[in-house]
């Protein structure tokens, strides 16, 4: 009885984990399949004939494609520079340093940082950014991106660092070592998995955003991906399926390369500071 206890449990088991599996994996296949059809059915059907028709639509659309390959990957690519910098420097410095009240400073920054996203905060953050002249510029958007990512970015690499032992650092300090040779030697090299972790996760979050740089934003030829995608709507609203599923398409391709080559690089065998 105890085994045919443990059969149908894992049968059950193993039946749940296939549903939840389906239940995630039909959308991917669709994307991955409807572009190449020249009509779209919701559900999942393989297209035939297939044929590359929408493609060559979608690059007629000048403005989507220097949205996806130029306009976005400055943006996101920038926000990912920034925010992977400075958050490295601040979780260094906040780890490092004894500093009254830390811990509550980090979680009320964490708890107040998605108030800088978000559009209860449009108003004032659009006011400022028009008062540092930055309305309509790529480095406007990447600032109001970098200053909501921040503090989670932080957080989140300060455990790495805080992995990293003191010793090393004090050695450095016995061998002459000024503070620059030491991060720059020692503590980059060591939660360079880290930098990886926070640089996949805010290009993932600025790829993807589509209010800030639709606010901020006036000139078509500085708008993003996320904006220019609507531009495969009629003037109803009602999407163009097939072209709307192939620049979609087009559109996960940076980030799943982004994601190939850091797999490739560390197998995203991450931890903090050293491994034991």
């Amino acid at each position: 009885m105890r085994l045919l206890r443990f059969v149908l449990t894992r049968i059950l088991f193993y039946t749940l984990v296939t549903l939840i599996g389906l239940f995630f994996v039909l959308p991917t296949l669709w994307l991955f399949v409807t572009p190449f059809g020249a009509k779209v059915h919701l559900s999942l059907t393989f297209p035939q004939p297939l044929t590359l028709d929408n493609f060559r639509q979608v690059f007629r659309n000048m403005f989507a494609v220097r949205a996806l390959f130029k306009n976005s990957v400055i943006q996101a690519g920038g926000t990912m520079v920034v925010t992977t910098f400075v958050a490295t420097l601040g979780a260094y410095a906040l780890s490092r340093f004894r500093i009254p009240g830390r811990d509550l400073l980090i979680y009320i920054l964490i708890l107040f940082s998605s108030v800088v996203t978000g559009t209860a905060a449009m108003v004032p953050i659009f006011l400022l950014v028009f008062r540092l002249g930055l309305i309509d510029t790529h480095l406007g958007v990447i600032l109001v991106l970098t200053g909501g990512l921040l503090p989670a970015a932080i957080f989140i690499m300060r455990d790495f660092v805080e992995g990293i032992p003191t010793s090393y650092e004090e050695s450095a300090w016995v061998a002459g070592a000024t503070s620059l040779q030491i991060f720059r030697d020692i503590v980059l090299p060591l939660v360079r998995p880290g930098m990886m972790v926070i640089a996949i996760w805010t290009f993932v979050n600025a790829w993807g955003t589509f209010l800030i740089p639709f606010i901020l934003l006036r000139s078509p030829e500085r708008m993003p991906a996320s904006v220019a995608i609507y531009s495969f709507y009629t003037e109803a609203g009602t999407p163009i399926l097939t072209l709307v599923s192939a620049y979609a398409l087009l559109y996960t391709i940076p980030v799943l390369v982004l994601y190939l080559l850091v797999n490739w690089r560390y197998g995203f065998r991450f931890f903090g500071g050293l491994k034991q």
